[in-house]
Parts: C-alpha cells; sequence; structure tokens
C-alpha cells in the first residue's frame, strides 16, 4: 500500500536516513505480517517518525511519545519520504 505524493521520487528507505531526519511513511514493502506487527507498533502508511538512532543495521525511531526500535530488514521495507519534501 501506498500514499499518494507530488514527489514520489524522493522516496528513501527508512535505514538509509540520517539521524535527526523528520520524514513519513509512504509505502511499506512487506508482507501481510509486517504490516499488522508496523500497525501494532503504532506505525503506519502516513505516520510521522524522526530517527533517533542507528544500532547496527536497525533503527530507533520516535512516532509521537512513543519509541520504537526496527531491525535492518523492516528499516530497508518501509519507504519514507525524503527530509523536508512535502513535509510541512
Amino acid at each position: 500500500m501506498s500514499l499518494e505524493s507530488e514527489s514520489v521520487t524522493d522516496t528513501v528507505s527508512l535505514a538509509s536516513l540520517p539521524v535527526g531526519a523528520h520524514a513519513r511513511i509512504l509505502e511499506v514493502r512487506g508482507g501481510r505480517q509486517m504490516t499488522r506487527r508496523l500497525l501494532s507498533l503504532g506505525l503506519r502508511v502516513g505516520s510521522e517518525v524522526d530517527v533517533l538512532q542507528h544500532r547496527g543495521r536497525g533503527v530507533v525511531v520516535a512516532n509521537g511519545g512513543v519509541r520504537v526500535a526496527l531491525g535492518g530488514g523492516v528499516a530497508e521495507k518501509l519507504l519514507m519520504s525524503a527530509p523536508d519534501s512535502g513535509t510541512t
């Protein structure tokens, strides 16, 4: 599933975003199980997150007041809007 955006070409994986970046989830490139797990963590298409930390290949993000640690495989499958592209 994906979220329509004016600037679809400015997408990057969550794993490639630097610490301190603010971005929006545009697409989840995973199966139903992974999508359900992300939903249970409060992460869905359209959610905005802040990258707090990189731990090996994994990433720690903040979504609202909640911190979530994601493994490298999951972080690679989350396509994000590039920082400062389309966020106001």
